[in-house]
């Protein structure tokens, strides 16, 4: 991370405001940021030629498989292609294989992305019905939250003891995030379809399975809980017009309860079911028209706070399978999130620094994460340049992630990624990785927003 580069002629979206001007880097962070800076002797120079400049996405909730299940991903592939996407740090989902519910699984992920993550990293410790005492134990800054599976889940992690419920929100040390859906209703749900069709469920049948209803009566559960015991709660990948009743419109500053919607409820709806069946097969479920309307509302108005992607890869044999019953829940998405999201400025739906708000601020702000998620002198120089002038093919040979299959190929998209800097260091340029080696663990302030 020595060295300068100075970053020329780029159209800044930092903070509400896009300005012309130029960034320089050294030794790894924003050195300066000024309307015209010279190049000194052994800086070298990137032109932006007008394209802009970003806060890199952060992704508060990815499932990289690693360890375990490494056949459908692993740290290393899924990084390279979060780069590719824009995406200069993550934070990763405890449903691996073991289960990372103890102090030493979570070390042992860190050990694992400090050898191969090309993004800067940190993991969740996962909530079960009896590893309360561990989630005491915390330290600060160990993990970027703890994570609570309110709903069916993968092996052991379901937490549906209401007395670990109610300590978990009153001890956890850190930040909570949940998965809210109502397991005994989605079951009601269940047996209601298998009466109507045996095994042999379509996938269009899964929105009414994991219902409206199942994940309303959880995110409410979820909240109650959290004003109970002044928690801080952030709930992830919101899927339903109803739930956006639950939250508070307005900047994320101030919040204890703060709300995410993925970019796969965005961008699809139910009526893709048809198309793309499986492979857009998701918990909670990709739901009606209405819904995704809702949704798009609740960014603009601020009740949703924090745009993410949940990346979930399963092989493509996987996804194939015609039993609803196997067929996994769960879709590749960090390569194109931010292209994606970008699709919102260019339909006029949210500006350029709004969604720099709800991919990078916001969630800085809420996971307290130091140094990261803005265009300031001295933070780190996570950075993209982007290209909204010129487009993106989606097509299976273009896509990293190690599952090898996109939801969103054939599609095109109205924005260019030219650049994605970690910590200064270019990670990828003109379509190309680049093994810069400059990847690092995320630090957090203490439960606080900066």
């Amino acid at each position: 991370m020595t060295g300068k580069l100075l970053i020329k002629n780029a159209r800044l979206v930092n903070e509400g405001q896009i300005t012309d001007g130029d960034l320089l880097i050294h030794n790894g962070r924003i050195a300066q940021i000024d309307d015209s800076i010279r190049a000194g002797a052994g800086t070298r120079v990137l032109d932006a030629a007008g394209a802009h400049l970003l806060p890199g996405m952060i992704d508060d909730q990815v499932h990289f498989r690693e360890p375990g299940l490494t056949h459908k991903a692993g740290i290393w592939s899924e990084s390279r292609a979060a780069v590719a996407g824009g995406i200069t740090s993550f934070m990763e989902m405890p449903n691996t294989l073991p289960p990372t519910v103890t102090l030493d699984a979570l070390e042992d992920k860190y050990a694992i992305a400090a050898h191969k993550s090309l993004a800067n990293y940190a993991f969740y410790l996962g909530a079960t019905n009896d590893n309360l005492d561990v989630i005491r134990t915390l330290p600060a800054g160990a993990a970027c939250g703890v994570k609570i599976f309110m709903g069916a889940s993968t092996g052991n992690m379901l937490v549906d003891n209401e007395s670990t419920l109610a300590g978990i929100f009153r001890d956890a040390p850190t930040l909570i995030a949940t998965h809210c859906e109502s397991t005994p209703l989605i079951n009601k749900n269940l047996k209601i379809a298998m009466e109507k069709y045996g095994r042999d469920i379509p996938v269009q049948e899964h929105p009414r399975i994991r219902s409206a209803q199942s994940c309303y009566q959880s995110s409410e559960t979820a909240i109650k809980l959290a004003r109970a015991h002044d928690a801080q709660l952030h709930i992830l990948h919101l899927s339903t017009a109803r739930e956006m009743e639950l939250f508070e419109p307005g900047p994320i500053d101030g919040k204890n309860i703060t709300a995410e919607v993925c970019v796969h409820y965005l961008h699809f709806n139910s009526d893709d079911y048809a198309r793309l069946g499986n492979r857009i097969k998701c918990n909670p479920a990709i739901k009606s028209p209405a819904d995704q309307l809702a949704l798009l509302t609740a960014l603009k108005d601020g009740r949703l706070d924090i745009i993410a992607t949940d990346h979930a890869p399963h092989t493509a044999e996987e996804k194939a399978s015609s039993d609803y019953f196997i067929a996994p829940a769960g879709l590749p998405l960090v390569q194109d999130a931010l292209l994606a999201t970008l699709e919102l400025h260019h339909d006029d739906v949210l500006s350029l620094p709004e969604i720099v708000r709800k991919v990078a601020h916001n969630v800085a702000r809420r996971f307290g994460v130091v140094d990261r998620g803005f265009l300031r002198e001295g933070y780190w120089a996570d950075l993209v340049l982007i290209d909204t002038r010129q487009e993106t093919r989606v097509t299976q040979a273009r896509v990293l992630s190690k599952c090898g299959w996109s939801p969103f190929e054939g599609v095109t998209f109205r924005s260019r990624i030219i650049s994605t800097l970690v910590n200064g260091q270019l990670a990828w340029h003109e379509n190309k990785i680049v093994e810069h080696g400059s990847a690092a663990r995320l630090d957090f302030h203490c439960r606080g927003q900066v």
